[in-house]
């Protein structure tokens, strides 16, 4: 008989720190998503621990007490890994690692660790080893060597072992090799984009697990995983459907966001996240059923923002409707959100509303022209192919009459070059 190897789980303590400007309460929801993704990346949560100070301590995050405390609690309890719920600095870390003699793991570390194990096509793979690296680079010191040979598990996938020993200079040049492919990669998606520009674009956001894949797959047909995780699919996915008889619209399906995202993170996904940048109409997904939905809506209202997306047409659409046990919550929504819809993408509850909606965003956005103008003026013609769709175009000996339709503000383009 041959034993077969099993994975291990790692037994992870998870650390918050609680200043001046986080409540208690708001601590406690943190740590639970903390806990989360520890277990997304494979990590039993064996406890938490917090403590209350003005701000991080600037050599080790906590006190010097709390972290000698923290040093016997890992040694009773036989922990693996200390994940911590900020970004920790080079110096906190190997200070950490000295007085602990464990793995340090901050919040980018895990996330990032997370995206390498969900990472499964070429682009994604290229955006998380460029974002792991550019994450990596400030922390390559001599004294993670030896790290990165005593320890294996979360947060060491990826670049991982050999990039740890390599020089600054050699990961210099990689990142520069992982940009280039992210523009190649880019540049064909811009041509994609060329291609798709006589259909109304709709893109799906909203916070991570939302239920925005469900309600992909049932408005497309599509068959895009699903799981109760978080960051269960890295690639956006687009898929058409019918409209109505005579229209049909592309429906973006993107990653989830979560608070704290790292900035590099952000960044390293820009090819992906065009396809926000892109959409005539973002769909806001929202768990409903979560306690702290409104802070989720903040999130994803704040990384919009940072993506210049804040002021595209919006629909929230308040998902998992459901679960929702305080049925109080749906007046509340109702009252505080103009221009949603509440549903369920799990039972299909108010698809047909949320439809409608659509239909309506779609109509309000487009306009239908007819103009006469003389044939020499090809640079306007080429225009018009360019913003919008033709319907139909008849040539004379001198002129050219053209009726398209295109959303009012390719219109109004069209409109000043023809004035001009």
């Amino acid at each position: 008989m041959f034993d077969i190897p099993r994975p291990t789980t790692e037994r992870a303590i998870l650390i918050g720190l609680r200043t001046k400007d986080i409540t208690r309460e708001i601590l406690i929801e943190q740590l639970q998503e903390l806990e989360e993704l520890a277990s997304t990346a494979g990590a039993e949560t064996i406890m938490k621990v917090s403590q209350d100070r003005i701000m991080p301590d600037r050599a080790l995050y906590l006190g010097k007490g709390k972290v000698e405390e923290l040093a016997q609690l890992a040694e009773l309890n036989d922990i693996d890994l200390i994940i911590f719920n900020d970004d920790l600095s080079p110096m906190q870390v190997r200070n950490l690692e000295k007085m602990l003699s464990k793995k340090i793991v901050d919040r980018s570390g895990l996330i990032l660790d997370i995206f390498a194990s969900h990472a499964k096509t070429k682009e994604a793979k290229t955006q998380v080893e460029l974002a792991q690296l550019q994450y990596l680079l400030p922390r390559l010191t001599r004294a993670w060597t030896h790290l990165s040979k005593q320890f294996g598990g979360i947060g060491t996938k990826g670049p991982g072992e050999t990039q740890i020993e390599t020089d600054r200079r050699i990961i210099r040049t990689r990142i520069s090799t992982l940009k280039e492919k992210l523009l190649k990669i880019e540049s064909q998606k811009q041509t994609q984009t060329q291609q798709r520009k006589d259909f109304f674009r709709v893109s799906l956001v909203g916070y991570t697990n939302a239920g925005k894949s469900t309600l992909f797959n049932l408005i497309t047909k599509a068959e895009v995983l699903t799981e109760d995780k978080l960051f269960a699919t890295l690639d956006s996915t687009t898929k058409s459907f019918e409209l109505d008889k005579t229209n049909k619209i592309l429906l973006s399906d993107t990653v989830g966001f979560i608070r704290k995202l790292p900035a590099h993170l952000i960044a390293s996904f820009k090819s992906t996240l065009n396809e926000v940048d892109q959409a005539d109409l973002i769909l806001h997904v929202v768990d409903l059923s979560h306690p702290y939905f409104k802070d989720h809506v903040q999130v994803v209202e704040q990384t919009l923002k940072e993506l210049h997306c804040e002021k595209k047409p919006q629909i929230k659409v308040f998902n998992k409707v459901d679960l929702l046990e305080d049925r109080s919550k749906l007046d509340e929504v109702k009252n505080a959100y103009e221009h949603s819809v509440i549903i369920s993408a799990e039972r299909g509850i108010n698809i047909s509303s949320l439809l409608e909606m659509i239909k309506g965003s779609f109509i309000d956005s487009h306009v239908e022209e007819s103009i006469k103008i003389k044939i020499s003026e090809a640079k306007i013609i080429s225009l018009i192919h360019s913003l919008a769709e033709v319907l139909s175009i008849k040539y004379t000996q001198k002129f050219v009459s053209i009726t398209y339709r295109a959303t009012k503000e390719n219109s109004n383009k069209i409109r000043k070059m023809i004035d001009g």
